[in-house]
């Protein structure tokens, strides 16, 4: 066998690949089951299994002759299977989750569909590479004698830093600058040399080496990753991996020139929409609701003409600000800070969305939203939280009591708070949860008004003030844009008002906190009822 350094070298080099198909795997399942914490779950589950067996299976390998050897064949069949998963994981991916489902159908599809795919896409390789570390101890003890926590301490040591690079190489290069498919096609490549240098100076080739050699080249050759079909009609502008996501630039189809952009599994959502004009968007977008609040406290005497001072939280590509600059009373001027945590998104919205920076126009790119309030910042008139993972996974760090009272301290007295909170009606588990939540924390009443055609409800709060509702004095505005809209709300069952206290529904959940946050839970609740209504007969 090599020298000491060589032995190392390779636990190195399948620590490193374990790390690169693990965070990698999460990326490759994310543009049919997204990226949710169920989807991480069950794919770091059967990563861990399938180490587990390859543990027990390199220990029964590791007691036969010629363990090298045996370590290149399996490091080479790891590559193989490495090198096969772009061309594989969408063939299995719409297997389990057919394409053309709606986000209400697909909610237990999510969770089992995620595990089963990953069953079959990641136990190979990662059962292979869980086979490295005993037959790389092995090799070590035979060739070094010694002790044999010695050689497995080593081994460990260098696997462990193998799995460092990995994971950083992952996360901060690889994904955002090669992409999925160059990613495991180079991590296969380096499993690949390092099995056959493994095997360098054995005796002859076994079936199971050449069938590895074979499947590996034809893997490197032919593997590439199809993305999902865009929903019909619309066409792709543009895609790309982030250090965050999978995006997409889409354009709807006919004369609307709209464009959206939608990230992981997408389905039947969006996380930005883009009109050829500024001002309100067609009837059935949520953005149009932020435009609200500058009309409200104008008809409450609270502001003439002047800046409006924004803070929007999950900017985006700049929907929020673009249909506010065209929907502002007249005279009044808006000034904005947008919070983005993706860069790649600030920067398709430039490219598609005609994002505009300046001084009146900053954007934040790579910061956490909830960071951004410890800044010393000007109180603002508006804050807008529109921030989600993936399609409408709320984080639980930014819908806690604690976060809310922290959004409190940065409005100025009569400021108001407007939150997106996707789900299926007034009662549905993650709306209601929200507005509690918020009602406590601020001490206020909130306001839910549900977007018509759309799955959406916008909560509205104000600090130190009273709260519009719909068809009171100021409720609707004279903007043409905005006039249409209002009326609508004024139906029955179009809005509902939370009271500190939670009286109006006494079984509803206590308020989410940073340190009891089950948004998780409630938002599968919600796809779940969300379902269960729409299949319920009429």
């Amino acid at each position: 066998m090599r020298s000491t350094a060589f032995v190392l070298a390779i636990a190195a080099a399948a620590g490193a690949g374990t790390m690169i198909v693990e965070l990698a795997a999460v990326r490759l399942l994310a543009p049919w089951f997204g990226t949710s914490s169920g989807v991480w779950t069950n794919v770091i589950g059967v990563i861990l299994l399938a180490l587990a067996l390859g543990y027990l299976l390199g220990a029964r390998l590791s007691q036969r002759p010629a363990p090298a050897r045996r370590l290149g064949a399996t490091l080479l069949l790891a590559a193989a299977f490495t090198a096969w998963l772009p061309a594989l994981a969408p063939r299995v991916a719409e297997f389990f989750l057919p394409q053309g489902m709606a986000l209400d159908e697909v909610a237990a599809l999510m969770t089992w569909g995620s595990l089963a795919a990953s069953i079959v896409l990641f136990l190979p390789a990662a059962l292979c590479l869980g086979c490295v570390g005993p037959l790389a101890v092995e090799a070590l003890q035979t060739s070094r004698g010694g002790h044999a926590g010695d050689a497995g301490g080593r081994v460990l040591c260098a696997s462990t830093l193998g799995s460092l690079a990995g994971t950083f190489s992952t996360t901060h290069l690889l994904l955002p600058y090669a992409g999925l498919t160059r990613t495991f096609l180079g991590a296969a490549v380096v499993l690949g040399a390092t099995g056959l240098a493994a095997r360098v100076g054995g005796k002859g080739s076994s079936p199971a080496t050449v069938a590895a050699l074979a499947l590996l080249a034809a893997g490197l050759t032919f593997s590439r990753l199809r993305m999902p079909d865009p929903p019909e009609g619309m066409r792709v502008l543009e895609e790309r991996q982030s250090a965050y996501q999978s995006i997409r630039i889409l354009a709807e189809p006919g004369e609307s020139g709209l464009r959206r952009l939608a990230v992981n599994e997408s389905l039947d959502s969006f996380q930005s929409v883009w009109s050829p004009a500024k001002g309100p968007l067609p009837a059935g977008y949520y953005y149009n609701l932020f435009a609200l609040p500058p009309w409200w406290s104008a008809a409450d005497g609270d502001t003439g003409p002047r800046d409006w001072r924004l803070l929007t939280l999950g900017l985006g590509a700049g929907s929020t600000v673009r249909v506010l600059e065209g929907a502002l009373p007249k005279g009044a001027r808006l000034q904005s800070l947008g919070v983005e945590i993706d860069p790649a998104v600030v920067e398709l919205g430039r490219r598609h969305f005609e994002l505009e920076e300046s001084a009146e126009r900053v954007v934040l790119a790579g910061v956490d939203a909830r960071a951004v309030l410890a800044l010393d910042l000007e109180p603002f008139d508006e804050i807008v939280l529109d921030a989600f993972a993936n399609n409408m996974e709320v984080p639980a760090h930014l819908s806690s009591l604690e976060f809310f009272h922290e959004l409190h301290g940065a409005l100025r007295p009569g400021g108001w708070l407007a939150v997106n909170a996707a789900g299926f009606g007034l009662e549905d588990p993650v709306v209601d949860a929200l507005a509690r939540t918020l009602a406590e924390s601020w001490e206020r009443d909130v306001l839910i008004v549900r977007v018509p055609f759309s799955r959406n409800c916008v909560l509205f709060a104000r600090r130190d003030g009273e709260l519009c509702l719909p068809g009171r004095p100021g409720w609707r505005t004279d903007h043409p844009g905005l006039a249409e809209l209002t009326p609508l709300f004024e139906l029955e069952g179009a809005w509902r008002l939370v009271e500190p206290g939670g009286d109006d529904n006494p079984k509803g959940p206590a308020p989410l906190t940073d340190d009891r946050n089950p948004i998780d839970r409630l938002q599968l609740e919600s796809i779940r009822n969300g379902r269960s209504a729409w299949l319920e007969p009429s």
